[in-house]
């Protein structure tokens, strides 16, 4: 499915009672980056990793047939996702970037990001 902030936001807000959407970038399948949560908030996308860190969310990771686990992101994310943490990492010295995946038993990203940042 092709989601963005907004519908994400209902989810973290209203099924999940939290302020605001846990993620501060969420990239759409076009590649669209959309600004979530401000940067200067705590996120919550990784729990108990969240301080002095900078959540972005890939839309898509499942199989469209149903809920197993497939990396299914498109060029353009790639591309984006590139470009953000590019620049990510030249505005907050950013020195490793990980998955959720690294720090929760989770499959998302439904691939190794500490090895695709490198």
């Amino acid at each position: 499915m092709d989601i963005g902030v907004e519908e994400i936001r209902v989810w973290h807000t209203k099924e999940r009672g939290w302020s605001d959407i846990g993620y501060h970038f969420v990239i759409r399948r076009n590649g669209e980056v959309e600004t979530g949560r401000p940067v200067a908030k705590v996120g919550a996308h990784a729990r108990g990793h969240n301080v002095g860190s900078i959540g972005v969310c890939l839309v898509g990771g499942i199989a469209e047939a149903d809920t197993k686990s497939e990396c299914n992101y498109t060029r353009a994310q790639w591309a984006s996702l590139d470009k953000l943490v590019t620049e990510l990492e030249l505005e907050y010295s950013i020195k490793k970037v990980l998955g959720h995946n690294d720090v929760s038993a989770k499959d998302c990203p439904t691939f190794n990001a500490h090895v695709w940042a490198k």
